[in-house]
């Protein structure tokens, strides 16, 4: 609670700064539950404007930007695009999001400056604090056992399509327990636990109710499971459940 406590207070002195100054401040990469702090601390602030974005659409990890009322001028996210990629493939081992994630701590890299780690093929991209990208490229040569490379891209060159799959299944109703069940294939009062112990975001917003009736396009992160769009309803079948179509992402 003290650190949810000292994070608000955190974004309450950025967006003051932003008012004071006339400019745009910045936080670290944000994961869920700190988006859903800054979402509920930002009501308190009408006349500013809070934006996110963690280096392409879809993010998990996003840096938010305070952004003042008729600001005179154009600005970007402090966020660059490594690409690391094995020195020699021929040699290169299976690394998983963990490796990556282990080398950069050993690095003594803070978290709170890196957001997504993709993976292409052989190919990892890591999304990072523009200040971070040069020590990363100099100092992240080994991976366990692999040689990697690493050099910065260009973001706009970046497309990520994250792979899903469709899911369609009738549900009692459209509260997120009951989609839920569908999208991970386990019983509601089996997912009740995750609710209740804050493991649940909708649209980046922490759900402590198995009651919430989703939205079409509603994006659902469950920590542990993964993460699911919910597309529509699309019917209803002969015993008045409601048909549904969800995205999962695999």
């Amino acid at each position: 609670m003290e650190r949810e406590d000292l994070l608000a207070r955190r974004i309450q002195e950025l967006a003051d700064l932003a008012d004071r100054r006339g400019c745009v401040t910045f936080t670290d990469f944000l994961n869920l539950n700190e988006q859903n702090i800054l979402h509920q601390t930002l009501q308190k602030f009408s006349w500013i404007n809070g934006e996110t974005f963690g280096g392409y659409e879809g993010a998990e990890r996003q840096i938010a930007a305070f952004v003042p009322d008729a600001l005179a001028y154009d600005w970007e996210y402090p966020i660059a695009c490594v690409r690391v990629e094995p020195s020699n493939a021929r040699f290169a081992e299976a690394l998983t999001h963990r490796d990556i994630l282990g080398a950069l701590m050993n690095l003594g890299i803070d978290r709170a400056k890196t957001g997504d780690i993709a993976l292409f093929g052989e190919k990892w991209y890591l999304f990072c604090h523009s200040t971070l990208a040069s020590v990363v490229c100099d100092e992240l040569t080994r991976i366990r056992h692999t040689s990697v490379k690493c050099m910065v891209v260009n973001l706009s060159e970046f497309s990520y399509t994250p792979k899903t799959e469709t899911v369609r299944g009738s549900v009692a109703s459209v509260r997120l327990d009951s989609v839920m069940a569908l999208a991970f294939h386990a019983s509601r009062s089996s997912l009740l636990s995750l609710i209740e112990d804050g493991k649940v975001f909708v649209n980046g917003k922490l759900i402590m109710t198995n009651a919430y009736a989703l939205k079409d396009d509603d994006i659902v992160s469950v920590r542990g499971f993964g993460k699911f769009r919910y597309k529509a309803a699309i019917g209803q079948t002969k015993k008045g459940r409601c048909m549904v179509e969800i995205e999962r992402y695999v």
